[in-house]
């Protein structure tokens, strides 16, 4: 072949090449993809580590500039501020709020004595709804979502792999995980240091701990309710594989997890709540116990992992089989 002949078929192979990239948004994402640097001495195929991280803050860049995430954590900030000013209001004849006890919204009663208990209360209100439900809609929209607007495949082309894009995907579900439970912290902290005292913190056990203890074992109690969510998590970015539509994978996350939240209540299937997920969430109370009761919190991070390795290893094995066609 002549040199003349070579140079033509490489003019070819870049046109064909270039009008490979996907038109609309998702087009920056791609090239951003593929324009990593390449480390000298390695196969340029082989996506490097920083690559690898690049896809992961892509990835997490994207959920978090989207407008419906941004509401679901305007959403999820604004249920604190609504329990302190239902509580404020109620107590400011000097009259009491909510049940006694320690578990789940009794901590509503210890608001007015001390603000923190708001985060506590905070995150016992959105537990068992609003936080699972927003992890459910990003988590089935990860790869169903890419899907429906054409822009998984494109994906693809960069030398990623599918496991990595999944890693990324299911990484940067866990990423907002955390980042919903403090915001509703957060949000929560503000509000009862706004509107109630702060001091030494009274825990479930009946002993004074400090503030500052006290503030330590709330951030705990936040990354503790994050870890509990990882099994929604991944029961989302699983059914996120089986559809492409967007709408209905996230309909059918929200609605699986409102299915066991109902059995988890049904007296006569107490045989199967200690396998449902949500079955442990409130566990968290146990940290404010002195000394700290583990047994509850175990049991729940346990069940996580659990649902994390069947069904993270369910969408692994559906993604990477699974014919990309849009």
């Amino acid at each position: 072949m002549s040199r003349a002949e070579v140079n033509a078929t490489e003019d070819v192979s870049t046109d064909v090449s270039t009008s490979a990239a996907p038109p609309g948004p998702g087009a920056a994402r791609v090239a951003e993809a593929q324009a990593a640097p390449d480390v000298p001495g390695t196969d340029s195929r082989r996506p490097s580590p920083l690559w690898t991280l690049g896809l992961f803050r892509s990835e997490l860049v994207t959920v978090v500039r989207r407008w419906r995430t941004l509401a679901l954590l305007g959403v999820l900030a604004a249920v604190p501020i609504l329990i302190g000013i239902a509580v404020k209001i109620e107590t400011r004849g000097g009259g009491t709020a909510g049940p006694s006890g320690g578990d789940g919204p009794a901590f509503i009663s210890q608001i007015t004595n001390n603000g923190l208990f708001l985060v506590f209360a905070g995150l016992a209100a959105t537990l068992p709804v609003f936080l699972p439900m927003a992890i459910g809609v990003v988590a089935g929209d990860a790869i169903a979502g890419e899907a429906n607007s054409g822009t998984l495949r494109y994906l693809l082309v960069a030398p990623a792999g599918r496991t990595r894009l999944l890693i990324a995907k299911y990484a940067s579900v866990l990423a907002f995980c955390l980042l919903a439970t403090l915001v509703v912290a957060a949000s929560a902290l503000a509000v009862g240091a706004l509107l109630f005292p702060l001091g030494e913190v009274t825990t479930i056990s009946g002993t004074q701990i400090s503030f500052a203890d006290g503030l330590v074992r709330a951030l705990a109690i936040a990354g503790v309710v994050a870890l509990s969510l990882t099994g929604v998590a991944a029961l989302g970015l699983f059914i996120s594989t089986l559809t492409g539509s967007g709408v209905a994978a996230m309909a059918a996350t929200v609605g699986l997890l409102i299915t066991v939240q109902i059995l988890d209540q049904i007296p006569q299937l107490h045989a199967i709540h200690p396998y449902l997920f949500p079955h442990y969430w409130l566990s968290f109370a146990d940290l404010l116990r002195v000394p700290v009761y583990w047994d509850q919190l175990v049991k729940n991070l346990e069940l996580q992992a659990l649902y994390v390795a069947v069904f993270g290893s369910a969408a692994w094995a559906r993604f990477t089989a699974k014919d990309i066609t849009a």
